[in-house]
């Protein structure tokens, strides 16, 4: 009898040393193609560490290019409700659902990936943490410095941008491409090559990283960039995680998120974006495309154009009682702080 209790109890605990290796799985769901740089270079690698670092009671399932369903625009509250438990996701999908975050879209304020998504860890920290109280961020990004990709002559001057189509990934974007003459077609970023090639758009605006997934350069003739230090606009992103399923965590796993989440981590994804641009702009160069860089003078007048969305933003968020002008002056120098720190050029 002594002996089965026991043998019972040792059972016991096996399964119960079984089940504690891996508690908890994690679905990750996003919207592009696994090789992307920022699924392959970021999301991956960074579970995979979450991974390590808990010695295997947190794994993680990635589901790329919208494979568990719906539309890009739904990730995020596919997020808050539990039907995946983090995402990789645009803000900006979601019109004036999170208007403060739109400070860092305003036109000719972005630096690199990596010092801006520095900067906007900062700023999630100091002023966005309400706009995202349903969720568990683990980190805020932006892309490095976006350029517009365009058929046929291109863009060599403001002019140029009269009556073009143009895809813009978010509200902020559109209304700068509307004000500098353009016509705005918003639509998620893997919406883009089907677009280009059925002449539903005339061009794009995107960074070059992910030009070279969606073979941009195989669909468009002219890249267009600016010159300074600062690039024509950016998007931001976030990597959130349902909140629920974080505080289900025991302590020691909580710690184990929350040690890769933050600063660091923003400024990792920023740093792939960057990278990747590498790539983009190589594949412009093999297709034989031709990359114009507008002059200071040229880019100049980009910018008085592109000032009056920046004062319609802060009127507007008057109006719902958020000071955007306290905002826009943070960013900028958060920007200006980070971008100091690393010498990044445009």
């Amino acid at each position: 009898m002594l002996r089965t209790l026991l043998l019972g109890i040792a059972l016991a605990a096996g399964l119960a040393g079984a089940a504690s290796a891996q508690e908890v799985t994690l679905k990750i769901h996003q919207f592009l193609p696994a090789q992307a740089p920022i699924p392959a270079n970021f999301i991956k690698p960074w579970a995979d560490k979450v991974s390590q670092e808990s010695d295997g009671r947190i794994a993680f399932e990635l589901y790329p290019s919208m494979q568990l369903g719906g539309k890009p625009p739904a990730l995020i509250d596919q997020a808050r409700d539990g039907v995946v438990d983090i995402v990789w996701t645009l803000p900006g999908y979601t019109p004036g659902r999170f208007a403060k975050t739109e400070a860092f879209e305003l036109p000719f304020l972005t630096a690199s990936g990596e010092a801006t998504s520095k900067a906007f860890a900062e700023f999630y920290d100091k002023h966005l943490q309400d706009e995202f109280q349903d969720f568990k961020i683990i980190a805020v990004h932006v892309h490095s410095p976006g350029l517009l990709h365009v058929k046929g002559d291109g863009v060599r001057k403001l002019e140029d941008m009269e009556g073009l189509k143009l895809r813009g990934p978010t509200r902020m974007v559109n209304k700068l491409l509307e004000a500098l003459g353009s016509v705005p077609v918003g639509m998620p970023v893997p919406a883009v090559p089907e677009a280009l090639s059925k002449g539903v758009i005339d061009g794009t605006v995107i960074p070059w990283e992910v030009t070279a997934p969606l073979k941009v350069a195989e669909l468009v003739d002219t890249h267009t960039d600016f010159a300074g230090d600062r690039g024509l606009y950016t998007a931001t992103f976030v990597f959130a995680m349902n909140k629920a399923k974080y505080d289900s965590l025991p302590d020691d796993l909580k710690k184990v998120i929350d040690d890769n989440s933050g600063l660091a981590a923003s400024a990792w994804a920023g740093r792939v974006m960057d990278e990747g641009d590498i790539p983009g702009r190589k594949a412009a160069e093999d297709q034989n495309n031709e990359i114009i860089t507008l002059d200071a003078e040229e880019t100049a007048r980009w910018k008085e154009k592109a000032a009056a969305v920046e004062a319609a933003w802060i009127a507007e968020m008057k109006e719902k009682g958020i000071d955007g002008e306290a905002l826009v002056s943070d960013a900028k120098a958060l920007i200006a702080k980070h971008a100091g720190e690393s010498g990044t050029q445009n």
